[in-house]
């Protein structure tokens, strides 16, 4: 019995430290790009924040999981901004896709054309508060999110800890 408590002790203590391992503070754009750049809660808050109001998370097959609400982000599209894509021709731009990534692995892909020729880049946002709460306090962290996508939770990213910048071959 007592082996038995000192076990689920550890197996708590276990999981409470890999909740937290995740939480991001910041993240880097790397690759394509001409310098890295690591963006932070505090350059989040340098760009324009947009009311997203709620959002229902669906799962990949379009079942109802949850609502936020009260949500504020920062387009992706803002962020991207200030990077120098490493391209030689503006040609080339649509050979580029972003592979954002979470702390525990979970990838996320957009086109650059995607971001930057559709609606859907209207809509990629990077939370600075949900459900009333702020981003320093969030206990998923920085957060992705693409507003304009049916199923919504396949690219709802939570933790985000690097977007990597890359050519398609």
């Amino acid at each position: 019995m007592k082996n038995k408590k000192w076990m689920l002790c550890l197996l708590a203590l276990v999981c409470t430290t890999a909740v937290f391992a995740q939480q991001t503070k910041s993240f880097t754009i790397t690759g394509v790009v001409s310098k890295a750049q690591t963006i932070t809660y505090d350059s989040l808050q340098q760009y324009k924040v947009y009311n997203i109001d709620s959002l229902n998370v669906t799962s990949h097959t379009g079942s109802f999981k949850h609502k936020d609400e009260k949500l504020k982000g920062v387009l992706l599209t803002d962020v991207l901004s200030h990077i120098r894509f490493n391209v030689s021709s503006p040609k080339l731009l649509s050979e580029l896709y972003l592979v954002c990534v979470a702390s525990d692995g979970y990838k996320v892909v957009y086109s650059w054309n995607e971001l930057y020729n559709t609606t859907v880049g209207e809509t990629v946002f990077l939370l600075v508060e949900k459900n009333g709460i702020s981003i320093n306090t969030m206990p998923e962290s920085i957060q992705m999110l693409s507003a304009k996508d049916h199923k919504t939770g396949r690219r709802y990213l939570h933790n985000l800890s690097k977007i990597i910048i890359a050519k398609a071959p």
